[in-house]
C-alpha cells in the first residue's frame, strides 16, 4: 500500500507563513514518493501543499466537502467529491497513515481531535503554543512537534519506521 500524508490547515485563513510551510511539505512528501491527501479546494493550505506537491510531480488527493468542482484545486489529481461538509474530515483522517496540521483553525482541530479520537499519529507545524499544548496534554502518545517542513517529514519517517 503507497503512504498517505493528510496536510490539513486553514482555507481563506490561512497565513502567508502557512501558505509558505505548507508548500514546502507538499514539496516534500511527494519527493519522498509518498501520496499527498488534503480537503482539495483551491484555497489556503490545501491548495498550497498540492502545489507544493505537483511542484515535485506528486500525487494528490483531495477529499472535497462539496459537489462543486470549481472549487477543487488544480494540482488536485484526484477529486473526491463527498458532498459531506465538514463530515468529510473523518475521511481526511481515516485515510491517511500521518496527518501533519500546517496552521490552525476550527476545521484544522476538529481533524486533529478525530485523528487522536482514532489514535492516528499526528505532526503540529504551527506557532499557534494553546493548541499544541491542548492537543498534546490530550494524547501525549500520538501528537509531534514540527518547527520546519524538513522536520516534520523527518518526524514522519520515525512514525513510519522508515
Amino acid at each position: 500500500m503507497k503512504i498517505i500524508i493528510g496536510v490539513m490547515g486553514p482555507g481563506e485563513k490561512a497565513t502567508k507563513a502557512d501558505l509558505d510551510n505548507s508548500f514546502e511539505l507538499g514539496k516534500l512528501i511527494a519527493q519522498q514518493g509518498w501520496i499527498l491527501l488534503t480537503g482539495g479546494r483551491n484555497v489556503g493550505v490545501m491548495d498550497a501543499a498540492t502545489q507544493g506537491a505537483k511542484s515535485a510531480d506528486g500525487l494528490t488527493i483531495g477529499i472535497l466537502p462539496d459537489n462543486h468542482p470549481q472549487w477543487v484545486s488544480e494540482a488536485v489529481d484526484i477529486a473526491i467529491f463527498t458532498d459531506m461538509g465538514n463530515a468529510r474530515n473523518n475521511i481526511n483522517v481515516l485515510s491517511s497513515h500521518v496527518i501533519i496540521a500546517c496552521g490552525m483553525g476550527a476545521g484544522t482541530a476538529s481533524e486533529v481531535a478525530l485523528a487522536v479520537k482514532n489514535r492516528k499519529p499526528v505532526i503540529l507545524f504551527t506557532n499557534d503554543k494553546s493548541s499544541k499544548t491542548f492537543f498534546q496534554q490530550l494524547a501525549p502518545e500520538n501528537i509531534y512537534l514540527a518547527e520546519s517542513a524538513a522536520n516534520a517529514i523527518a518526524t514522519t519517517q520515525i512514525i513510519l519506521n522508515l
